[in-house]
């Protein structure tokens, strides 16, 4: 930053406990794998798989993994939702880092991952059953996002239960994704290629049970 500009006094430095946090793996985890964090800086990062999750502090695909550094190309969102192409000169953050991690990382295994309990879902739910009209007021940025799922709850939506249609609504969030990861040219041709395999999880978070998408019936199944 130049010296003649101001930082603003609206940014303030980093929490005291995050400081203390970084401190300690700076003395303990960065020396032990010194060499190996050297290696990414100086030849880049070449990682297999792309994990598309949500934004929920519960969900750590480093550790349900047992990944390391350079591993996992991740991106998150509320809901780990993939919209449809749009190629219509906006911005399109989730769209972008497919482009990325496909044309240029060549990842050659993206993961669509859900998870129970989720906010994002409950929202949408909330929204299309008229508990939530503030979600439908067009400057809603959550509301907007949502509209991706939208198809989801018209399928879940004969269900009486409402924890078993919320559970199914959230199973939704990754069979809509991985269906609009298909309209991407790039993915599409990817796959058609060989080069790229598509992958849904759903993870439950208090029993830690992993269930993948199959193919063959389309419902989950756990792992």
């Amino acid at each position: 930053m130049p010296k003649d500009q101001l930082t603003p006094s609206w940014i303030k430095p980093l929490p005291t406990p995050l400081v203390q946090r970084y401190k300690a793996w700076k003395a303990t985890d960065y020396p032990q794998n010194k060499v190996w964090y050297k290696r990414l800086a100086d030849e880049g990062q070449r990682p297999r798989y792309m994990v598309i999750c949500c934004c929920d502090s519960r969900i750590d695909i480093m550790r349900l993994l047992v990944a390391e550094p350079g591993e996992i190309f991740i991106h998150r969102n509320i809901a780990n939702l993939v919209p449809p192409c749009e190629p219509d000169g906006e911005h399109h953050g989730t769209s972008a880092a497919l482009e990325y991690a496909i044309t240029a990382l060549h990842i050659t295994n993206l993961i669509v991952l859900g998870h129970s309990q989720c906010g994002g879902v409950k929202g949408c739910h909330n929204m299309c059953t008229g508990k939530a009209p503030e979600l439908e007021a067009p400057e809603s940025f959550v509301g907007r996002w949502m509209d991706i799922l939208r198809p989801g709850f018209d399928r879940v939506q004969h269900m009486n239960d409402e924890p078993a249609q919320l559970r199914a609504l959230e199973q939704q969030t990754v069979a809509i994704s991985l269906e609009n990861l298909m309209s991407f040219p790039f993915v599409a041709e990817a796959v058609d290629k060989d080069e790229l395999s598509l992958h849904g999880l759903w993870m439950d978070i208090g029993s830690g049970e992993l269930h993948f998408l199959q193919s063959d019936t389309g419902s989950f199944a756990p792992i």
